[in-house]
């Protein structure tokens, strides 16, 4: 008689159920925890024999099949077959794994698409584009066995000291929420069968660190934890089934998200209604006993995790494998185990490991950067540049006889990328080699490039771990092949030599235009200068960059500044002597044609801005739904030494064309019932474009303090030269929602101003007031109903 949980008919319940009460407290255990897949080749060979001896008790996850290797997609996809094969025929049980990986950006694997870093994708403002880049990002998963993606990265962003910005959606909620839903929707799609865990991070106020500085500890109060960190996470959850979280390294109000059941179990279950599993952040368990010290051992450090609510303990079984132990010592029961233990085999059932858990190796290549899926690239890098400062100088005339190409980032491929794209992880192996990680790297098939990575301390080589990117020299080349295209680096992207500006000031000098490619390079080691624990006090252009670029302008050479970089700047220098200034946020593989083809106008940019840009490093936080007395104010809250605006603030974008804004139509609603916003809008100029719609709002006045304005809508919309659309706006009470003094959510009735236009301080705003009546109206975060956008 087949037993329960092997029976596919059967409910996943049953199955759980049935299953759990067969299991050993040791392979409970396992199915709480990973190990390397590096630690699973010896001696440059895959042995079944010793991998079966290592994982008699089965195992939860394997870690990293991507990022810790140098294989091609059918060689990844054969090693987690066997791996595969050795947990299903060769255990007790025959319980497969789960094989996770990163996908902020792509794939994080050799020779996956490089997409724009999670910021680039943020600024196109486009859901359905997002969508399609999961969609990329889930096949190639899924053709090499990889079931868990270690992202979205839900954090909202409003302290740009800290390095990981760059990962997020911005400093929104609604828009972190939107495209975290999008991106969430496409990778795990209807049926997990057919998709990929996605995991929710950093859960929660990762984001808002003191000092910036990552892992440090957050001092944020529970309205705006609820307010503002928790609701891309809670979007996730109820509107796309989010399957799993994992929690932020950061204490809050003294206890480490790793051991709080209040963070853990009662905000994230019982609130926002979770029901997925709790991934641990690498290390974050181990951390309690060598970091927060609020455990003195692993052993406890395991114990208040599980406890928390925390499930399966990454990348590796360090802390959780001290459980049997406490468990027969009474200090903690089996039960707990047992809960964690089922919700990690229910996943594995509706992903279907059980009834599939191999791939077709062979046909895993044909998905990895096709010529659809570069485009797809390149349209998302393109979509995604953000145009802050033009005069005139752009587009660049086809005539044009002579541009010199200048700066860093104008002709290297690494510059392109983020934090967590492949070759950033490949370097952080590289840059602290040991002979033990070597060794299980080289097995893995990295020999066939090892010749071109560089010892410890070295820079990363692309060799054969790159897919083919085209710098911005490259894109210009192609874009302007009648021009005569100069090229001079000027300076490195960091450090202090300027010897090779003088080089660059000559070149600018003998031009029709200069285009100056600057920014910060992003990766985890020592020589990057922004992404995971590369934090900053100075929000400048790293090393002589701007140097550089007043020189170069000081030419007269018209000139156009193009930040590369994912590092939130202060760029008044550079807008101020700039004739163009561009941000295109880490724009990957296609980064370099996406780019050319906004200067030369075959692309009209409509990327938007989703953090705000301040003028000095001291005006920090700065964003634009503050709270009220977080503005500018005549007699208090003002700087002595310069004023509280940013340089460009959150939603700002300019194009090749014009909108205009035509007078909104109302239905009122009430605090139970929609209230509908129509707003034609024309293309008034001589191109076709995109606008970015946005629709923010106001509680005049409220029992608590609310934010001066904050987004809750928007609509990237595009309208032919001549033409018009009408963007109509559907607002639920419920997304008018606070936290008021009892803590219960609720839409209190009143004055509201809704103002819809092409930024978030847009002086041509449409202003909307109007009168919400009713009773307070009670809500929970389950039950938010999004804002809706129909365009005609």
């Amino acid at each position: 008689m087949t037993e329960t949980y092997r029976d596919p008919n059967a409910a996943i319940n049953d199955r759980v159920a049935d299953l759990l009460g067969r299991m050993t407290l040791e392979e409970k255990v396992a199915q709480l925890g990973a190990i390397w897949l590096t630690a699973l080749v010896q001696d440059e060979t895959f042995d079944a024999d010793a991998v079966a001896e290592t994982l008699v008790n089965g195992i939860g996850q394997v870690t990293r099949i991507g990022a810790s290797t140098g294989l091609l997609a059918n060689e990844s996809a054969q090693l987690g077959n066997a791996i595969q094969k050795v947990l299903v025929e060769r255990t007790r049980l025959g319980i497969p794994t789960v094989i996770h990986e990163e996908g902020v950006g792509g794939f994080l694997h050799r020779g996956a698409t490089t997409f724009p870093q999670g910021l680039g994708l943020a600024a196109t403002w486009n859901v359905d584009l997002m969508a399609e880049v999961a969609e990329v990002i889930r096949t190639q998963m899924t053709a090499v066995g990889a079931r868990h993606n270690l992202s979205p990265v839900l954090d909202v962003a409003r302290d740009p000291r800290w390095g990981r910005v760059e990962e997020t959606y911005g400093e929104s909620p609604e828009l972190c929420a939107r495209m975290g839903v999008a991106y969430v929707r496409a990778l795990q799609t209807d049926d997990l069968a057919n998709g990929v865990v996605c995991t929710g991070k950093h859960f929660l106020g990762y984001g808002y660190s003191l000092g910036g500085r990552n892992q440090a500890p957050v001092h944020l109060g529970h309205r705006e934890l609820r307010e503002v960190y928790a609701e891309p996470f809670a979007a996730a959850i109820r509107e796309a089934g989010l399957a799993s979280i994992m929690n932020s390294y950061s204490s809050i109000d003294g206890v480490p998200v790793a051991a709080s059941r209040a963070m853990l179990t009662d905000l994230l279950r019982s609130e926002l209604g979770f029901e997925g599993t709790v991934v641990a952040d690498y290390f974050a368990v181990m951390q309690l006993h060598f970091n927060h010290m609020t455990a003195a051992d692993p052993t406890e450090s395991a114990i208040q995790s599980l406890s928390a609510g925390l499930d399966i303990e990454l990348p590796a079984l360090d802390c959780y494998k001290h459980l049997p132990t406490a468990i027969q010592e009474g200090r903690i029961d089996e039960s707990i185990i047992d809960e964690s233990c089922a919700r990690v085999l229910a996943q594995k059932f509706q992903l279907g490991l059980f009834e599939n858990p191999y791939v077709d190796a062979d046909s895993a290549p044909d998905v990895f950067d096709t010529p659809d899926q570069r485009a797809l690239a390149c349209r998302a890098a393109a979509e995604g540049v953000i145009l802050l400062k033009n005069d005139g100088v752009l587009p660049l005339s086809s005539s044009i006889s002579k541009v010199a190409v200048i700066g860093p980032h104008a002709d290297d491929p690494r510059l392109l990328q983020g934090d967590y794209h492949y070759p950033a992880h490949l370097e952080i192996i590289y840059q602290n080699r040991s002979a033990e990680m070597i060794e299980a790297i080289e097995a893995l098939g990295i020999e066939q490039g090892l010749d071109q990575l560089p010892e410890s301390g070295g820079t990363f080589s692309p060799g054969p771990h790159f897919t083919p990117h085209v710098t911005p020299l490259d894109g210009l080349r192609a874009a302007l092949p009648g021009t005569e295209i100069v090229h001079a680096a000027g300076c490195a992207d960091s450090g202090d030599d300027a010897s090779g500006i003088e080089d660059a000031v000559a070149a600018a000098a003998s031009a029709d235009v200069a285009i100056v490619c600057v920014g910060a390079r992003s990766g985890l080691v020592a020589d990057a200068t922004v992404g995971e624990a590369r934090d900053a006090t100075d929000l400048g252009l790293p090393g002589v960059q701007s140097q550089l670029a007043a020189q170069v302008a000081a030419t007269g050479t018209p000139t156009v500044v193009v930040v590369i970089s994912g590092r939130v700047h202060t760029l008044e220098a550079e807008a101020g002597a700039a004739n163009a200034l561009l941000w295109s946020i880490l724009p990957g593989e296609e980064g370099g044609t996406a780019i050319a083809d906004v200067l030369v106008g075959v692309v009209n940019p409509a990327g938007r801005l989703p953090v705000s840009l301040p003028k000095h490093v001291g005006q920090i936080p700065l964003h634009h739904d503050m709270r009220r007395r977080g503005d500018r104010s005549e007699f208090y809250g003002s700087y002595v030494d310069r004023d509280t605006d940013a340089l460009y603030w959150f939603g700002h974008g300019l194009s090749y064309t014009t909108f205009e804004y035509g007078e909104p139509s109302v239905v009122l609603g009430s605090t139970a019932e929609a209230t509908t916003i129509a707003v034609p809008v024309a293309n008034t100029g001589h191109r076709d474009g995109d606008e970015i719609v946005q629709l923010y709002a106001t509680d005049e006045v409220a029992s608590v303090a609310r934010p001066i304005r904050e987004l809750i809508g928007f609509a990237r919309v595009a309208i032919p030269a001549g033409e018009s659309r009408t963007v109509t706006f559907t607002i639920h009470p419920s997304r008018l929602a606070f936290h008021g003094l009892d803590m219960a959510l609720a839409t209190e009735p009143g004055t509201f101003t809704f103002r819809v236009g092409g930024g978030s301080h847009d002086p041509a705003m449409r202003e909307i007031p109007v009168d919400l009546t009713g009773n307070t109206a009670r809500y929970d975060r389950r039950s938010i109903i999004v804002t809706t956008a129909e365009v005609s």
